[in-house]
């Protein structure tokens, strides 16, 4: 990577040295950029993107460009915060976004319009925070819901449950811990206070290798959360209603700040509607256990409903599986299958082939009934 100054001439940086290490510029990065480098393009990350236009932060600082040259019809390959951008050197006005390199890994939920886009709500994300108020009671199945689309970006998920201040009991904050646990296999659960420091330097050691986007609901405490670990008052903080822990959106843009102990921060604005969006794999995940247990099953094919030889509905009526789970499981597959339904022909036939099926299950069971009967 050359200077900005002078970039045909200029010797190569190295990551460790180079301005932008701090947000998350490594040498598989620079070598990526190279045929941009070449073009005499200077790289950046993107910040914030506004209508249009994105803050790109560069090794000569945050400028302003814009993104018409990156703007195609599919929304998943539209600019994002936590890009990594090719941007027009100093000189140009405006200065365009002119590409932006592959992504490592993209956040994607399904958009809450008739027609079921997809959104990218952040790009090369190493953690995907999914902040819980402990304000209001907890909302099992919308973890597991957010749990799968982090999953399915490639991302490590971590729960936080925040304001663990408003529940003194130490006991009952285990208990709470462990329900989440359960709803969680495989990642990691945190209480935290803002208020009161506790558990922001477990945190913040998390977080301070690689990119971190913290989701949630509105009032979750993420901006408060990104204050803390900023160690500034950076995000704006509302107060929440104490009837049900809810409150106004504070962030309404999606932000990417660099942090004090090192990594990066992406946060996002109180998440109304969590559609998923071709998280077949991250459903898996979320519920591995489940995933476990159907290999057992009498039938390789088995849907968990009434076939014979079923090991989850087996597991369900033992006690060893809630039945919570299973239903809240079958509720995300449905939803998934409709989303890739839509955009795929093989999976649409294969769901007539599925209702076919069941439709003749059911009229055999019909029949041989009435022959019973006679």
């Amino acid at each position: 990577m050359h200077s900005s100054s002078s970039p045909s001439t200029s010797s190569p940086l190295t990551s460790s040295s180079h301005p932008l290490q701090p947000y998350g510029w490594d040498t598989d990065w620079e070598a990526e950029f190279a045929p941009y480098t070449e073009q005499g393009c200077l790289p950046g990350r993107v910040v914030r993107v506004d209508r249009g236009q994105c803050d790109v932060v560069t090794a000569d600082g945050v400028v302003r460009a814009d993104t018409a040259f990156v703007t195609p019809h599919d929304p998943l390959r539209v600019v994002c915060t936590g890009d990594w951008a090719a941007v027009d050197p100093e000189g140009g006005n405006p200065r365009y976004v002119r590409a932006y390199l592959p992504r490592r890994t993209a956040f994607v939920r399904s958009t809450s319009s008739k027609r079921s886009e997809g959104q990218i709500l952040a790009a090369n994300v190493d953690h995907a925070i999914v902040a819980v108020s402990l304000a209001a009671e907890l909302d099992l199945a919308r973890i597991e819901r957010f749990l799968a689309l982090a999953w399915e970006s490639g991302a490590q998920p971590l729960v936080v449950l925040t304001k663990a201040d408003l529940v003194p009991d130490p006991v009952t904050l285990a208990h709470l811990v462990q329900d989440v646990e359960t709803a969680a296999p495989g990642v990691p659960v945190l209480s935290v206070s803002a208020e009161q420091g506790e558990g922001l330097d477990v945190l913040a050691a998390v977080v301070s290798d690689g990119t971190a986007v913290l989701l949630g609901q509105s009032g979750a405490g993420k901006s408060t959360l990104a204050n803390a670990l900023l160690g500034e008052d950076v995000m704006g903080v509302q107060a929440i209603r104490d009837v049900d822990g809810k409150g106004r959106h504070t962030t309404t843009t999606r932000n990417l700040l660099a942090l004090p102990g090192g990594g990066v921060l992406i946060d996002t604005p109180g998440l109304r509607g969590v559609g998923l969006w071709d998280a077949g794999n991250g459903v898996d995940q979320v519920f591995a256990e489940i995933a476990e247990l159907a290999e057992q099953c009498r039938f390789h094919d088995c849907a968990h409903q009434s076939e014979p030889g079923c090991a989850v509905l087996a597991a369900v009526d033992s006690g060893a599986l809630p039945e919570r789970r299973l239903e809240s499981y079958r509720k995300l597959m449905r939803e998934n299958q409709r989303i890739v339904a839509k955009t795929d022909a093989r999976v649409r036939a294969e769901i007539r082939k599925e209702w076919k099926r069941r439709g003749a299950l059911g009229k055999a069971a019909m029949e041989a009934k009435r022959g019973g009967l006679r």
